[in-house]
């Protein structure tokens, strides 16, 4: 994140959807500042209104009460072309334009930056080359949208928000479709151009880990209130929790992620350290055994002396393995026998 001031602002919006005199409230009213710079990451279950909200900043949609403020700036009172200028937007809906080609979509960014005749300068070319080649769409650039996979195509999309140099950009799930070396590199991304271009840049997405590990803040929705704060403050203040509110699923505080409740089989003492522990301990948590400190008949001894192997110690006698695959599925057999 960046250093920099106050560039949007949320003052009690509310966002919905009228129907002649009947309107549907989706959120609370939301009151947020955005400083310049940062990486926003917009979370909350389906249906909720996320892509709304989104769609309400970049003025595609009209706010049922409140206003956003940009640069000390109405966004009513924003012109088409300067508005274009200043906030960018991708939303999850996908372009299927037959006879264009990646490079046409991407250069439609630039448009708000050319005159009255459309005509680009050097200049816009250069950054158009920038959006292809940082999104990775160089062999593909001569390609036709309709010729595209999903992933292929919102990197285009991407692309294209890119070219369009706004301060602001806002992206609807812009992970979506992408396969998971991708969707890193994507976020990598997103994360570069806030640290060394200075753009802000509020993005949704399902993606809680990816949000917690690079996101200056977190934007957490719920049908009753609005959660916002770094990601760690949410984790400390138990703002996760109510995500998982469920009897299958879990938060785990200590790690960030979730965990599926399961029915104890057991418990186990692991005599390992650092990464073999840290694995090993998923593997037996995941096949339902707690681990604990205390001797409960069953220890795991983890060994590293060229090759790994574990070593169960228990009212069977001792035996030995070689992978945590052979380690759990002895653990479950010995825990359907007793």
């Amino acid at each position: 994140m960046t250093s920099g001031g106050k560039i949007l602002s949320l003052d009690a919006l509310m966002i919905g959807y009228r129907s002649g005199r009947e309107t549907m409230s989706l959120l609370p009213p939301l009151t947020a500042a955005v400083m310049k710079g940062e990486l926003i990451a917009l979370l909350g279950q389906n249906g909720i209104g996320k892509s709304t909200l989104l769609r309400t900043i970049t003025a595609l949609q009209a706010p049922l009460g409140g206003s956003v403020t940009i640069k000390d700036k109405k966004i009513e009172d924003y012109q088409r072309f300067e508005l274009a200028k200043t906030i960018g937007y991708i939303s999850t809906e996908q372009v299927r334009a037959a006879g264009m080609k990646v490079i046409d979509l991407v250069s439609l960014g630039r448009y708000p930056h050319t005159n009255w005749t459309g005509r680009f300068e050097d200049a816009d070319h250069l950054v158009v080359a920038e959006a292809i080649e940082k999104t990775g769409l160089e062999r593909l650039k001569e390609r036709y949208i309709n010729e595209l996979s999903d992933g292929e195509r919102q990197r285009a999309m991407i692309a294209r928000v890119l070219a369009q140099d706004a301060e602001i950009l806002v992206m609807d799930e812009p992970t979506a479709f992408l396969d998971i070396r991708s969707r890193y590199e994507i976020v990598h991304l997103l994360h570069d151009l806030t640290v060394n271009r200075g753009k802000t840049i509020i993005f949704s997405t399902h993606d809680m880990l990816t949000a917690i590990n690079e996101s200056d803040r977190i934007w957490l929705t719920f049908r009753d209130s609005f959660n916002e704060g770094a990601p760690e403050d949410l984790i400390l203040n138990g703002s996760f929790d109510r995500l998982f509110d469920s009897s299958v699923v879990k938060f785990n505080i200590a790690d960030a992620t979730f965990v599926y409740q399961k029915e104890l089989k057991g418990k186990v003492k692991i005599e390992a350290s650092g990464i073999s522990r840290y694995w090993t301990e998923k593997a037996v948590n995941r096949a339902g055994f707690s681990v604990t400190d205390k001797a409960p008949g069953i220890v795991i001894r983890v060994t590293e002396e060229g090759i790994m192997k574990w070593t169960v110690e228990g009212p069977y006698g001792s035996t030995g393995f070689s992978s945590v695959y052979e380690l759990v599925n002895w653990l479950c057999r010995s825990a359907d026998k007793s």
